[in-house]
């Protein structure tokens, strides 16, 4: 495998990174437009209209365990360890945090968007492991 592949999931969580700030700004929008928001509440955003809510707790926690996750596979890259196993982590991470994004801006159903956070944050949690083992020349 690339030592360059760990950075395709990177770029895929960006991605949704970023498709998660146009859904929250799709929302803003309708909220203003509905009249269930004014363009001048966002100034300071202390006041979140529910169009757009569910979005915005999202966007959040997209740069909370996901700033784990970019100095993981970063750090795995610059050391050489981005092997096989790493990569996959870095995937099953990254999808977690898509179904976990999916579920956190639809139903938002704690029995759901637990489990899957709790496997993205396992799956992370691995990867550190391994970086950890494979800078002590145990991998």
């Amino acid at each position: 495998m690339s030592g360059t592949a760990i950075f395709w999931p990177m770029l895929v969580q960006v991605a949704l990174v970023y498709v998660i700030y146009a859904l929250i700004s799709r929302n803003r929008i309708r909220a203003v437009k509905s009249g269930n928001a004014k363009s001048s509440q966002f100034r300071e955003n202390q006041v979140e209209p529910p169009e757009s809510l569910f979005y915005r707790n999202n966007l959040a926690n997209q740069f909370e365990l996901p700033v784990l996750f970019y100095a993981a596979c970063i750090s795995l890259f610059v050391t050489g360890g981005a092997s096989t196993v790493p990569v996959v982590l870095a995937w099953l991470f990254a999808l977690s945090r898509i179904a976990h994004a999916v579920i956190h801006v639809t139903s938002n159903r704690l029995r759901y968007r637990r489990p899957v956070f709790t496997l993205g944050y396992l799956f992370l949690a691995v990867m550190w492991v391994w970086f950890a083992l494979h800078l002590a020349g145990v991998i």
